[in-house]
């Protein structure tokens, strides 16, 4: 990504528009992981919604799963755009149980069966409502064309850091967006310089979902660029060469324990 940022800002253009971006701002929700009880959920929840996040991600587990996300849902309302994410921490023999989600009208299930099960989550597909979106399943492109081939997912999830980088990231937006699949961008705890370039990745236009790409403050008091604001429940997207954001040289200094200069 380093490289990449160095040739754009030479020839003086926004990774956004190299992508191939078609919004200067991008929706954005938040992960809420799993809490010790239903009250403190709740309360973060609502911390989030005051926020201004347009899209809630709850995870679950067995034994945390349908009653949270009831007590979310009633308190929110169905004007909250809600889901869920598994982390692989289901089988197929739960089945009935994750059928149990479907009267919550939720955005999707992200990742409920091990990552390399897709002909788990075809026949899961088969059994639940609530549409089924891809994570740790998908690797590659050709990764995703054989998941949403076989009818194991129904939206697949782009996390940039996991498929090996923004170019592999486009070309499944691509085949997803050729397949009538849409696409989310997820998040890796990324600091400003990866947000920068997630809020790019985001604003293709085959990204119709909110992604978590939530605002600096989410994960870090400093940030190691000017930290991203949340407007209105959106990221703006950079505009300026490269990644469109600078490194704050005082922070950089603070952190760093090593410098190396690299011959070209």
């Amino acid at each position: 990504m380093a490289v990449l940022d160095a040739e754009l800002r030479a020839a003086g253009r926004p990774l956004a528009r190299e992508l191939g971006a078609v919004r200067d701002r991008v929706p954005c929700g938040v992960s809420v992981g799993i809490m010790s009880s239903i009250g403190e959920l709740l309360d973060a929840v609502a911390g989030y919604v005051a926020a201004g996040y347009v899209r809630v991600k709850l995870k679950i587990e067995p034994g945390w799963d349908v009653e949270p996300v009831r007590a979310v849902r009633e308190r929110f309302g169905d004007g909250l755009l809600l889901q869920v994410d598994a982390n692989t921490a289901y089988t197929l023999a739960d089945a009935r149980h994750l059928a149990r989600l479907d009267p919550f009208d939720l955005l999707l299930i992200e990742q409920p069966l091990d990552e390399e099960d897709l002909l788990g989550h075809a026949a899961l597909a088969k059994l639940i409502r609530t549409p089924i979106c891809l994570d740790e399943s998908i690797t590659s492109a050709r990764v995703a064309v054989a998941a949403i081939t076989l009818g194991a997912c129904e939206i697949v999830n782009v996390k940039a850091g996991r498929v090996g980088g923004y170019l592999e990231a486009r070309r499944i937006h691509d085949a997803c967006a050729a397949h009538g699949v849409p696409v989310w961008c997820g998040g890796m705890l990324e600091t400003g310089l990866g947000r920068a370039a997630n809020v790019a990745l985001a604003a293709l236009p085959g990204f119709t979902l909110p992604g978590d790409t939530s605002a600096s403050d989410r994960f870090y008091r400093t940030d190691l660029t000017a930290p991203f604001v949340l407007e209105d429940g959106h990221l703006p997207v950079p505009t300026g060469p490269g990644l469109g954001v600078e490194p704050r040289p005082d922070v950089f200094a603070e952190i760093t324990t090593e410098t190396a200069w690299i011959p070209v």
